[in-house]
């Protein structure tokens, strides 16, 4: 084929100090390499990159758009920030990208020509961790992106006639020359108010205002806040600041109290830097219940300007657009919210109820419609009698109702991104989760569902991207940690597993550290200390609910693994003909695939994918599935979940 030319973007990457390590210790290069290209691939994709060759610790990708190709170079600097923060000093990856837009040569899967060359120019010219673009690219993206563009002084380049105009993408997570505390404090936890009100059972105000806080903090653009699942831990904790903002990898602490007398809140407030405990702002505010939106949007930018940190008009009219609703009406949707969170077949239709008086008493509160859509799906999974499609479209109809009256409402797109899953609508999910996420890059459980999809979609690289960025969110949340490691486990990297399993162990359940160390074990080869951990199952399931599917399913699991199939097999086949939970079927599927007997996995399977209860994760990527992927019904097993 002759060769073509047309216009393209290209990207420059290009790893900070990689020779010098090289040259150091060849052996870590070559793995923080390694962990390097798996980490930055899954994002060339995303924004529809082309990765035309990589050499060395450099990757040239070629965009159609220099919108979608700064986009990307921004999106990695942001993850590469936030994976260092934890990251090992060895194992930090800090890289330079430089983009050009202009005119290329395709000669196969190559391109050639001056811009090529002006691209790779461009790259060293970003600071570390940074991104330089060419004035071209400046013309196309300079009102398309949130990101500020700064001008450099005129660049004379090697190999390239005339001087070049280049800009620095602006990056608030980088550091300046003279830190500001801004730069210094991109973790923030915001730590359970107390209740200090006369009357004992408002505590659900209280717990109500640091979720909300926590998303409305969330919306700051240089802050990442940390999920509630983790700060309702420190409840009346004795700890001291340091070292909670140690545990939680913190380095701002927002604390205070609440106290309702009547229709009037009091409610104190004030930030902490976690490492030297000095006090960076405070305040109370004396205000009608009516004005609590307005305070805290106030507090959210009161916490911006202690950090230092310059919002832009539109973010700082975001921070305040919430629609008012009326007082009884957000009372109501926080109690039900409190009650939805230790959710019990008592508690879920007083929840319910609750919800659904905060939509009577104000049909404008979106927050109410996007919290019983996420509950309507729960309690249909859980314990909804009903058939899955009437309370499946009430909950749909609940996260509509949410995004019609606030398009930016986080908390409803991923409601709707997850019945959309459930739905097997892959491409509507991946679409809503993104945009949950683009609201609020703090919301830990749209970057875990995310990963799931992703998982689903056999695009495992970019699911260890969405894991990563949920456990930074909520760094005591149990499922992203069980579920990132046994990913890993699937993928063989038993090394990296571990440590995810460790710290899961230190706060998720007892039956969860079990089940994951079990398939660590096995799949290691180490089956006794495998069947040591479903022993551990079977007892915590037959002390819980000696009538329970799992129980029964722990027994045929172990008999399974020990080589007895016929003690399992008459255990699968009364829980086939009579499952008493969600993902029984599912689970029986397995084992009979483990026992050689794929009619029995099919028939299970193509039941539980009727029924909706299917997840693909493990068809997808469990290695020990592989003779069943051969099966031609997988293929059907595939398109009857839309996923062929």
């Amino acid at each position: 084929m002759a060769p073509s030319r047309r216009l393209a973007a290209l990207m420059f990457t290009d790893i900070v100090g990689y020779t010098a390590l090289t040259q150091a210790d060849e052996s870590s290069a070559l793995k923080l390499l390694e962990q390097h290209n798996r980490l930055l691939r899954p994002f060339f994709s995303r924004f529809h990159g082309r990765e035309v060759n990589t050499e060395g610790d450099k990757f040239l990708v070629e965009f159609e758009s220099a919108l979608e190709a700064t986009t990307c170079a921004v999106e990695i600097q942001r993850f590469l920030y936030e994976y260092n923060l934890s990251a090992a000093h060895d194992a930090k990856i800090v890289v330079r990208i430089g983009v050009h837009l202009g005119d290329v040569v395709h000669s196969g899967d190559d391109v050639l020509g001056d811009s090529v060359n002006i691209a790779s120019r461009i790259e060293p010219l970003a600071s570390p961790g940074g991104i330089c673009v060419t004035e071209p690219v400046f013309s196309q993206v300079r009102n398309k992106i949130p990101n500020e563009l700064e001008k450099l002084a005129p660049q004379t380049l090697k190999n390239v006639r005339f001087p070049m105009e280049v800009y620095r993408v602006v990056l608030p997570w980088l550091t300046s020359s003279e830190p500001s505390p801004g730069s210094r404090h991109p973790r923030l936890a915001v730590l359970p108010f107390s209740n200090i009100s006369p009357d004992l059972k408002d505590e659900y105000i209280s717990d109500g205002l640091t979720e909300e806080l926590i998303t409305v903090i969330s919306q700051l653009p240089e802050v990442r806040v940390i999920a509630r699942t983790s700060v309702m831990q420190y409840r009346a904790t004795t700890k001291a600041i340091s070292q909670i903002g140690a545990e939680l990898g913190a380095s701002t602490i927002l604390e205070g109290s609440v106290r309702k007398a009547g229709n009037r809140l009091r409610i104190t407030a004030q930030l902490v830097d976690a490492t030297t405990q000095e006090h960076l702002w405070a305040s109370t505010y004396d205000r009608e219940l009516d004005d609590v939106f307005q305070i805290q949007a106030e507090i959210a930018k009161q916490v911006a300007e202690a950090l230092r940190i310059k919002l832009q008009v539109p973010e700082a009219t975001r921070l305040g657009a919430r629609t008012p609703v009326r007082a009884e009406s957000y009372l109501a949707y926080l109690k039900a919210r409190t009650l939805a969170y230790s959710l019990t077949r008592e508690k879920a239709p007083i929840a319910r109820a609750e919800f659904e008086r905060a939509i009577a008493l104000d049909p404008h509160n979106a927050a109410a419609y996007a919290g019983l859509a996420d509950l309507i799906r729960r309690i249909g999974w859980i314990f909804d009698t009903r058939p899955r499609e009437v309370w499946d479209a009430e909950g749909r109809r609940a996260a509509q109702r949410a995004l019609e009256l606030d398009p930016n409402l986080s908390e409803a797109h991923s409601s709707l991104g997850m019945i959309l899953w459930d739905d097997f609508d892959y491409r509507g999910a991946e679409r809503e989760l993104k945009l949950a996420i683009a609201f609020n890059q703090s919301n830990a459980v749209a970057h875990c569902t995310y990963a799931y999809v992703l998982e689903e979609l056999d695009r495992p690289a970019e699911a260890e991207v969405e894991f990563a960025l949920a456990e930074a969110a909520d760094p005591l949340g149990a499922d992203p940690l069980f579920h990132h490691a046994r990913l890993l486990i699937w993928l063989g990297r038993f090394d990296e597993a571990l440590p995810l399993i460790d710290r899961y162990a230190t706060f998720g359940p007892p039956e969860g550290s079990h089940s994951i160390l079990s398939d660590y074990y096995l799949y290691r080869g180490n089956l006794p200390r495998a069947v040591e951990e479903v022993d551990q199952l079977i007892a915590i399931a037959r002390e819980s609910d000696p009538a329970s599917d799992e129980l029964s399913l722990y027994i045929a699991w172990r008999y399974i693994m020990t080589g007895d199939k016929d003690k399992a097999r008459p255990i699968l086949e009364k829980l086939e003909a009579t499952p008493k939970e969600p993902l029984t079927q599912t689970y029986v599927g397995a084992w009979y695939a483990e026992m050689g007997d794929l009619d029995g996995c099919f028939r299970c399977w193509q039941q539980a994918a009727k029924n909706h209860e299917l997840p693909a994760q493990e068809l997808r990527l469990d290695p020990r599935l592989g003779a069943v992927r051969q099966d031609p019904r997988f293929h059907d097993l595939m398109r009857a979940l839309k996923l062929e």
